[in-house]
């Protein structure tokens, strides 16, 4: 039987997910990527995949909301879990990467696929056929227009970087090496976070500044009126809600010791390394739209930045998605076309991961579509099943980006008090009903193949 073409759009996280699993399943893609031709104004890599802000896909662990996530994608054959196993770095108990390793892994597995073609161009139409949209939250103008014509009002809200500065540049005598409450960390190694305490005068000069620092100006690809999503609230945003605000946030120091006092400090910064050689840290939950200026005044007040070499400083731009539960299906096909799919922050997921596995179902789905097939439609007690059907069937008025957690979940049947024995009796539930389901589908699990397809191709 031949196989129709696909056509993929948008060669990030979700985008190469799609066409990964289009392409194991014998179907012929072309993948669209308009970089290097046109770069969004967040974008600055060539390489397919690539992260924005972070570089963490958070915690590991399958007993917490992300780590089950991912191994749902890993037994379905995801590429970016394998990718990301490959390129990790030490985290404690998250799973971040060296993003650039991260993105030359996906690159080389997407380049080197026979199925998949990649044509590196800007596409300013919807084309005919069976298609998956997963242009993200920076679509560009013209194509952007033309989903507002076909799907009607759409929300924004602003997303925002932190910035990423050397560590031969941080005043050591001011950091020490540890994560919270020393998960991860190792006798006689280093710990996967550096930590910049502050005494109470520092953190208040410090809050003082930075609240009333000068940001930057809106840029004419971005509205009038941001929405801030509060999952990527910028730091002098959430500083002006309380002098304290930060300290319970971002700046929290509990389940930390400083060596140097025997003491918890009054507020940490965290720094997160960003590559295998811990030669760059990003700045853990500093997203900020200051001015670039203001960045290095306002953060060098931290004892350990005063010296601090910036390699990208923080910033802020647009995120876009659909008002999905109007216009999508929990298969991510959109309502009215069936061979047109969604998939990526463009839906309402919100996170690397969550994006990535909207875009492994949007792939399998269209799969199945294309083969005259049922959808494989997750349970909602998977994680990646609740997740699109919170994106398909949310009631309410104010339709917001939604990641991984387990209060989308549906209850267990039974009380369990111990908070981490209840989330660890959710995730083997979600992935027992993961297998049942698959198999009640007849939708192999790709696991164990699609990691050593990866190893083998790069």
């Amino acid at each position: 039987m031949e196989r129709r073409n696909v056509t993929v759009l948008g060669a990030g996280l979700a985008g190469c997910e799609a066409a990964w699993q289009l392409s194991r399943r014998g179907f012929p893609v072309t993948l669209y990527e308009m970089k290097p031709q046109k770069f969004s104004p967040a974008h600055h890599s060539q390489g397919f995949a690539e992260l924005i802000c972070s570089n963490s896909f958070k915690a590991s662990r399958i007993d917490s909301a992300a780590g089950l996530l991912k191994e749902e994608m890993r037994r379905l054959g995801s590429l970016l879990v394998a990718c990301a196993r490959q390129s990790a770095v030490p985290a404690g108990g998250a799973l971040a990467v060296d993003r650039e390793a991260f993105s030359q892994l996906v690159t080389q597995a997407i380049e080197g696929d026979p199925r998949i073609t990649v044509v590196r161009e800007e596409v300013t139409d919807l084309p005919d056929g069976p298609v998956i949209v997963a242009t993200g939250p920076l679509t560009s103008e013209p194509l952007s227009q033309k989903l507002q014509a076909l799907c009607g009002d759409s929300l924004s809200f602003f997303d925002a970087a932190a910035p990423i500065v050397t560590r031969e540049s941080l005043d050591m005598d001011h950091c020490f090496a540890a994560s919270r409450y020393g998960r991860g960390d190792q006798e006689g190694e280093e710990g996967d976070y550096l930590n910049c305490p502050l005494n109470k005068e520092e953190y208040e000069a410090f809050v003082t500044e930075l609240v009333g620092a000068q940001r930057a100006p809106v840029h004419s690809f971005d509205v009038r009126d941001p929405q801030v999503y509060e999952g990527c609230m910028p730091i002098e945003v959430l500083a002006s809600r309380g002098h304290d605000a930060i300290r319970f946030g971002p700046m929290k120091p509990v389940g930390l010791r400083d060596p140097r006092t025997g003491h918890r400090p009054w507020a940490v910064l965290q720094l997160r390394t960003e590559n295998r050689e811990r030669t760059l840290f990003n700045l853990v939950g500093f997203q900020t739209n200051l001015k670039f200026g203001e960045q290095k005044r306002v953060f060098g007040m931290i004892p350990a930045l005063r010296n601090a070499e910036f390699v990208r400083y923080g910033v802020m731009h647009r995120n876009t998605f659909l008002n999905s539960p109007q216009l999508l299906h929990a298969d991510y096909s959109f309502r009215g076309r069936p061979e047109l799919f969604f998939a990526g922050q463009i839906t309402g997921v919100e996170g690397y991961m969550e994006s990535a596995s909207s875009g492994l179902l949007a792939g399998i789905n269209l799969a199945r579509r294309l083969e005259g097939k049922e959808p494989l439609v997750l349970p909602e007690t998977t994680m990646m099943g609740a997740l699109a059907r919170y994106m398909s069937g949310y009631e309410g008025k104010d339709f917001q980006p939604m990641g991984a957690n387990f209060g989308v979940l549906p209850p267990l049947p039974e009380k369990i008090r111990d908070k981490r024995q209840r989330y660890g009796a959710l995730a083997q539930r979600g992935l027992s009903d993961l297998e049942s389901c698959c198999r009640d589908m007849d939708e192999p699990l790709l696991a164990s193949a699609a990691g050593a397809e990866v190893e083998e191709r790069v």
